[in-house]
C-alpha cells in the first residue's frame, strides 16, 4: 500500500511534545482549519466520554468538510497502539480509520528525544484510497494531498514549542 512520511525536529523535551499529541486539544490544534474538523465525540478504552489522554482503545468519533465543499465526512479513529519510554526517549502511538473516507488508514506518530533535548516527530501514513482500481492509479499523489496538511502539522508543533 501507498506510505507517507514527514519527520521533524522540534527543539522542545519529548514529554512536553508527547503529552500535547496525546491529547485530543493536540488532534483539533493540529488540523488545518479549512478541513473544517469537528469532534462528535472521543470514548476512552473503558468507555469514559472525553478521557484526557488517548490511550490504547480510545474512540474518535469526528467529521471534516475540507474547504466547505461537498458534505461532511464522517470518520472513526482507533488509538490501537500506544508506547512511551520517555526515560529512554521514545514514544509512539498509532490510529487506525475504522470508517471514514479512505478503504484503509492507519496513521503511526512516533517521538524520539536526543540527549540535546531537541525530540524528532515522524508521521507515517499508510493508506488506501477510495475508487478501486482507479485509486490505485491515483496512489502515486496521494502524498500530493498530504503534503500540506502535514506541513501543518509539524510547523504548527515546531511554532507551539520554540
Amino acid at each position: 500500500m501507498p506510505t507517507y512520511h514527514r519527520a521533524t525536529w522540534v527543539d522542545a523535551p519529548l514529554d512536553e511534545v508527547w503529552a500535547f499529541h496525546s491529547r485530543i486539544e493536540g488532534l483539533t490544534a493540529l488540523t488545518p482549519g479549512v478541513a473544517n474538523l469537528e469532534i462528535e465525540s472521543v470514548t476512552g478504552p473503558d468507555g469514559e466520554p472525553d478521557p484526557e489522554t488517548l490511550e490504547e482503545g480510545a474512540r474518535i468519533e469526528m467529521s471534516l468538510r475540507p474547504f466547505d465543499v461537498g458534505p461532511r465526512q464522517s470518520w472513526t479513529s482507533v488509538i490501537t497502539d500506544r508506547e512511551a519510554d520517555l526515560e529512554a526517549g521514545r514514544a509512539s502511538f498509532c490510529d487506525v480509520m475504522e470508517g471514514g473516507p479512505f478503504p484503509e488508514w492507519e496513521h503511526t506518530h512516533r517521538f524520539f528525544e536526543t540527549d540535546a533535548g531537541e525530540t524528532l516527530v515522524d508521521d507515517r501514513v499508510v493508506y488506501r484510497l477510495p475508487g478501486g482500481p482507479l485509486g490505485r492509479l491515483a496512489a502515486p499523489f496521494g502524498g500530493l494531498g498530504f503534503g500540506p496538511m502535514f506541513y501543518h502539522r509539524h510547523r504548527t508543533t515546531k511554532a507551539r514549542f520554540e
